[in-house]
């Protein structure tokens, strides 16, 4: 963990959309220079969770602190230099190469007196590389394949250089070998560079193998969290998923994986 990872944490945080609450009275501390999954069922609150975190939705009552002060009360570029989000389904403006799109992602680093600078030219290059774009830089998005357009959309939140990353479903619409791309990319990050990461997952086992730390959530609170091996248990699957299943440890990586027990798989007698 690198000594400037910053400190992100709930309190007592309500978010509703018109009359319906989704999340209410949740405290939550993310672990410094950890990865973090959050997991639930649809509709959980996981998602919105994330955007709170981003200062993308304003909360009806709670705060949401970075660095021991509220999100809220720091500047827009202050918020933008130390954390980063990749949204579901993100949309890049027709034509626009991958080289473009990353450098979009100095835009905090930029003001009236400091335009473009070679540190900038340096951190697009740098992160070009380290999602493996650095041969496609020059590639229209939009003519990129879904995993293709992922990473130049992760490559555009390591440009902006923030220590924290806020990464909602990364692997969503992504074949299997794509997902696996992603979420290696997502653990050298963590691990070379230190930054803490936060991300919405669907896939329990996946959640298990990449993530250090697991939330998990169900109708807007957090039923447990810590250690994969801690929280994914056969209760916690079908309390929080209404799913029955078995957890066995997964052979490749000796994490958690779970095995879902159906109508018509019902197991061993």
């Amino acid at each position: 963990m690198t000594s400037d990872a910053p400190s992100l944490r709930v309190e007592q945080l309500r978010v509703a959309y018109d009359d319906r609450v989704v999340i209410d009275g949740l405290d939550l501390d993310i672990p410094p220079g950890r990865i973090t999954a959050i997991v639930g069922a649809n509709a959980c609150g996981k998602s919105t969770l994330l955007r709170t975190l981003a200062r993308l939705i304003t909360p009806r009552a709670g705060t949401v602190h970075l660095d021991g002060r509220s999100i809220h009360d720091l500047p827009t570029r202050q918020v933008a230099q130390r954390l980063g989000i990749l949204p579901q389904s993100p949309v890049t403006p027709e034509g626009m190469t991958v080289a473009d799109l990353v450098s979009r992602g100095r835009a905090p680093h930029q003001t009236w007196w400091r335009q473009w600078s070679t540190s900038d030219e340096e951190a697009v290059r740098d992160a070009l590389l380290a999602t493996t774009m650095i041969d496609l830089a020059e590639r229209p998005v939009d003519q990129l394949s879904g995993g293709q357009r992922q990473r130049a959309w992760i490559a555009m939140a390591v440009a902006q250089g923030t220590p924290v990353l806020l990464l909602d479903e990364p692997t969503t619409y992504l074949d299997l070998a794509h997902q696996i791309d992603v979420l290696d990319l997502v653990v050298d990050l963590n691990r070379l560079e230190g930054r803490t990461v936060v991300m919405v997952l669907h896939d329990l086992p996946q959640a298990c193998r990449y993530a250090d730390h697991v939330i998990a959530m169900k109708a807007g609170k957090i039923v447990a969290s810590g250690r994969p091996s801690e929280v994914i248990t056969e209760e916690l699957v079908e309390l929080v998923f209404g799913v029955r299943c078995q957890v066995a440890p997964d052979p490749v990586s000796g994490t958690p994986m779970v095995i879902p027990i159906g109508r018509h798989h019902p197991g061993p007698a």
